[in-house]
Order: structure tokens, then C-alpha cells, then sequence
């Protein structure tokens, strides 16, 4: 049963985790939970691939204080839930690393409702600088440029649009990609604009992302990174990887 599950995800990359029991959900786990890691997270985020975006402002799962909120997803939801279940082998499992990996420090979890979300990370440059996201690989991809920080920080190191095109083959499975805002663009204080997630197939590098603006909507993309880079509205990019010999959780 648990092949045939699987097999099904995958001949329907436009199934999506909104619409898998979690029956389902928990019979991909233990299937995927044999493969490394980064495969793992490929495996997961291709499952949310026609997802529609979350067009709350705040985001769903912030308002209604939820840990899942599959039904609809934006670029920071979609990594947390993404790495959660590559991390875990049941949604209890789940539940227990957005816990932890949603925060700086931990959240709290009272009558089915997270009661601390205000603590949680708002900025994708606060996860990658944090550690949880996996290790920061920037400076393996290629040369890096200096831009002005924000929040404390007076400068951070990212890879040019023409840089990380040419180091894209240095790119793995599940590899968070964490798009830099030019700082004349920028909305208010933030540094990370939009976040991604690499997927390989066929020799061929796929950005997989919540493709979207709030209070309009759009939908969870798997696109050529080569094609999103000629059109994306930012300066470059940062990049994490997890290790690939993490061990999951017991």
C-alpha cells in the first residue's frame, strides 16, 4: 500500500499535501524517510506544486494560530511545513518541529493552538542567520558581492543574479534558496524577499516556490530556475543546505 501511495504522488506531481489524508501523508513519510535528506525536502515541496497562494496578508496559519494550514500557502509557510515533514515521520512528529524550527526559541502549543506566534520568525534572513535552516553555502556557490543590510546588520554577502545562474549546477535537491530584495526596493526593513526550494530533475535545476502577491493570490510553481532568474525582481540570493547526513528524528 505504501508503494502504491507513493507511486501515485508521484505520477501526480499536481497532487498537493492539502489534499492528502494524513493517512497518506504518514505513508509518504516512511517511504521518504529512507532517502537523504535533501531528496526528502525535494519530495515534499513537489507535492504542494499548484497549491493556491495564501493571500492573507499575515498569513493563515498566523491568524488562525494553526501549525497546518495546507490548504493554501505562501513562500515561508511552504518552507516550514516542507521541512517539518522531511524531518519527521508522522504529523505528531511534525507538529514538534514547527515547534521548534518556526522560532528563534520554541513555540507553545496549548488546545491545538500556538499562543506565541508573534515570537515566531518573521524574516527569512533571521531563519538562514539562525542556523535551523540548514548551513548557510553562499560563498561555495560562487563570488559574492556586498550589500547594505538591515536590522542590525550593516552588510550581508549574497550571490548576483549572474553568479548564481553560473553556480547552479553546484545546487542540490532540497537546497533553500533565500531571494534578496536590492535595498532601494525594499518594502520596509526586510532583506529576504522570497524563498524557494531547489528541485533536480533530468539533469535540470527547478526552483519550486509560492508564486504569488497577498491580496491576489497565485499558486505553488515548479520553474526552471534558469527562467526565473532572467524575470525575478531581485538583487540575488542566499542559500542554505541541510546537512545531507542528518538523521531523522527519533
Amino acid at each position: 500500500m505504501v508503494r502504491v501511495l507513493l507511486l501515485i504522488a508521484l505520477l501526480v506531481p499536481s497532487l498537493s499535501a492539502a489534499f492528502m489524508s494524513e493517512k497518506e501523508i504518514v505513508a509518504s513519510q516512511a517511504v521518504a524517510g529512507q532517502w537523504p535528506v535533501g531528496d526528502r525536502i525535494a519530495f515534499w515541496a513537489e507535492r504542494f506544486v499548484g497549491t493556491p497562494y495564501d493571500p492573507d496578508p499575515l498569513g493563515e496559519y498566523v491568524r488562525k494560530n494553526v501549525v497546518i494550514a495546507d490548504e493554501r500557502v505562501d513562500c515561508m509557510y511552504l518552507t516550514f511545513r516542507v521541512v517539518e515533514l522531511s524531518f519527521s515521520r508522522d504529523e505528531e512528529g511534525a507538529v514538534r518541529i514547527a515547534l521548534d524550527k518556526r522560532f528563534p526559541e520554541r513555540g507553545i502549543l496549548q488546545n491545538g493552538k500556538i499562543v506565541n506566534y508573534k515570537d515566531r520568525f518573521q524574516y527569512g534572513e533571521d531563519m538562514l542567520d539562525s542556523g535551523k535552516w540548514g548551513r548557510e553555502i553562499t560563498g561555495e556557490l560562487g563570488g559574492t558581492l556586498r550589500i547594505a543590510g538591515s536590522r542590525g546588520r550593516p552588510q550581508v554577502r549574497i550571490l548576483s543574479r549572474g553568479e548564481l545562474q553560473r553556480g547552479a549546477a553546484r545546487l542540490r535537491n532540497g537546497d533553500l534558496v533565500f531571494f534578496v530584495r536590492d535595498p532601494a526596493r525594499r518594502l520596509s526593513d526586510e532583506i529576504v524577499g522570497h524563498i524557494g526550494i531547489i528541485r533536480e530533475e533530468a539533469n535540470k535545476v527547478y526552483l519550486i516556490h509560492a508564486s504569488g502577491l497577498k491580496n491576489k493570490g497565485g499558486r505553488v510553481k515548479k520553474t526552471l530556475l534558469t527562467d526565473y532568474l532572467k524575470t525575478m525582481p531581485f538583487k540575488g540570493a542566499r542559500v542554505s543546505r541541510f546537512d545531507p547526513e542528518t538523521p531523522m528524528p527519533e
